[in-house]
């Protein structure tokens, strides 16, 4: 069993009352099946174990529940505020709290709803760093990597960590749906290339998307079909011998289903992708639905380890792009044969 950075600082108010735990409620459970409640499962089980004075409140859950009642939720928050945005915080990640909110909130979310379930395991290695690569769709919150991150947890015992886009720490929305830093909290380590380097140095396990935005951004029209693969995995991989361990995801196309991204709206409204779809004026009603997906089924198949074969200096970029690019026909080549025998 891996743990790394197992001794963080709790702060008091963690603590105080982490020996109860998060226990869910009959609020708790309409909230996992009423999709504007999801929002407020994460900031009630945030608000548990730390002090929020500037969070939200249960005047504000309320309104969460009635149409359009999330935009009268913001302005009252607003003006509680000062009229101001809430305060950032310099935060680190709490291996601690992940493991709570995996427990006590992912484990229902991923069982009852997105039934995310393991296949070919004989492949998961018992020990040791990996980067774990995996095809990206949905064009929603990136729930096909927290799932696998939790069975991955939940299997191995790793305290796993995902390259995430930077939006999911910087966007303003984000700001205000979620608690401050809680992105980062939770493990994320921010897709930029030296971040991801630094997370490599040291021996973390970390799951990655090789296509980047360009996965969740191809909409469903090219939803089985794999975008180019970033090198840096591939160099890092090989620079610091790192084995690559490729997961192929099934059902994770379903999770915004009927989508096309306009891009040149995405670019000006400074956004990673915006999703159309027959849903959007569902969201426009709720817009707290912005971390909610489509119930469904999350399979992953665990392929065998590849190792990056070159020399201790490093590979040149033309001989990683060409790398990448092989092991992103590889991962194409059995998704169109998982399919195939799935259907």
């Amino acid at each position: 069993m891996i743990h790394q950075h197992s001794e963080t600082i709790l702060n008091e108010p963690f603590e105080q009352t982490s020996e109860r735990g998060y226990s869910f409620t009959w609020f708790d459970w309409f909230c996992l099946w009423y999709p504007p409640g999801w929002l407020i499962l994460f900031n009630r089980h945030w608000q548990h174990y730390h002090a929020d004075p500037e969070g939200w409140n249960w005047l504000e859950y309320i309104l969460f529940l009635i149409p359009g009642g999330f935009y009268i939720a913001l302005f009252i928050r607003w003006l509680r505020l000062g009229c101001r945005s809430p305060k950032s915080e310099t935060v680190e990640f709490d291996p601690i709290y992940q493991q709570a909110f995996r427990d006590e909130i992912l484990a229902p979310i991923v069982k009852y709803y997105f039934r995310g379930e393991l296949q070919q395991i004989e492949n998961l290695p018992q020990t040791g760093s990996v980067i774990v690569a995996m095809n990206h769709a949905g064009m929603c919150f990136p729930w096909d990597i927290v799932t696998l991150g939790y069975l991955l947890s939940k299997t191995r015992g790793w305290v796993v960590q995902p390259l995430a886009g930077v939006s999911l720490f910087d966007h303003a929305w984000i700001h205000w749906w979620l608690p401050p830093g809680w992105t980062k909290i939770l493990g994320a380590v921010r897709a930029e290339l030296d971040d991801f380097e630094a997370a490599v140095q040291e021996q973390k396990i970390l799951l990655y998307a090789p296509e980047g935005l360009r996965g969740p951004r191809k909409g469903w029209g090219k939803r089985y079909q794999l975008e180019t693969f970033d090198l840096s995995f591939i160099r890092l991989s090989q620079r610091y011998e790192i084995p690559i361990l490729p997961v192929i995801c099934i059902g994770n196309e379903n999770l915004h289903p009927w989508t096309w991204n306009i891009r040149k709206l995405q670019k000006l409204l400074n956004l990673p992708f915006l999703p159309i779809s027959p849903l959007m004026p569902i969201f426009i009603l709720f817009p707290s639905m912005g971390v909610w997906a489509m119930r469904g089924r999350l399979r992953y198949f665990i392929q065998p380890l590849y190792a990056v074969e070159g020399d201790s200096d490093g590979i040149e970029r033309a001989v990683a792009y060409q790398k990448a690019q092989q092991l992103k026909e590889k991962i194409q080549a059995q998704i169109i044969q998982i399919l195939r025998v799935c259907r």
